[in-house]
């Protein structure tokens, strides 16, 4: 299976949900995360640290491929209609992530439009959830699902932990933290819809 990230918008944790795709994909068979953003944040992450797959860039990318059952792309912020047609040809999914305030969802719904376009198949993932009372993310969700836009049924919480996993250089499921455990079940959950 061939797993894109992509978004219109930074900050959206887009290379974070990434590296935690693929790490829930590891654990039912090899994957590789392509790294494609510009700022090298998977690489980056890889390299101060141990995650429990293989870290490419594009260019090795292509020719590692081949031996791994799941591939996840990180691809740059923004891409253009060619690139996002181009990623839309190339995988199984490819999975937007944005957070729940009005100028990431305004972003998110312009590649919703291109998507639909291209006949793509997406799904949006709401990440960085600010903790209740605050209602953005049950907002959002019931105004993409009002709109039949396909959303995963899990969101991503906003935690400090998904920092500490960059700073150590592990997933978030491999740190030393009370919240870990929840900020890894947020990622997990998503891994499930994408494999059933």
């Amino acid at each position: 299976m061939i797993i894109t990230v992509a978004a219109f918008k930074g900050g959206v944790g887009k290379s974070i949900t990434a590296l935690h795709l693929a790490t829930y994909l590891q654990t039912k068979a090899d994957t590789l995360l392509v790294d494609g953003d510009l700022n090298r944040s998977a690489l980056d992450w890889s390299n101060r640290g141990s995650l429990p797959f293989k870290v490419a860039d594009e260019e090795d990318g292509v020719s590692l491929a081949a031996l791994y059952e799941h591939i996840v792309i990180d691809t740059p912020t923004k891409p253009s209609f060619e690139e996002l047609k181009s990623i839309a040809r190339g995988c199984d999914l490819v999975i937007i992530p944005t957070t729940p305030d009005a100028i990431a969802l305004a972003a998110t719904m312009q590649m919703v439009g291109l998507l639909s376009e291209l006949k793509a198949n997406y799904r949006i993932l709401l990440t960085i959830i600010p903790p209740k009372p605050n209602r953005s993310g049950a907002e959002a969700k019931l105004a993409l699902k009002n709109a039949k836009i396909p959303i995963f049924k899990t969101g991503i919480k906003r935690l400090a932990v998904f920092q500490r996993a960059a700073l150590e250089g592990v997933p978030v499921n491999a740190v030393n933290d009370a919240y870990a455990q929840v900020a890894w079940r947020c990622y997990a959950e998503v891994g499930k819809e994408i494999l059933s």
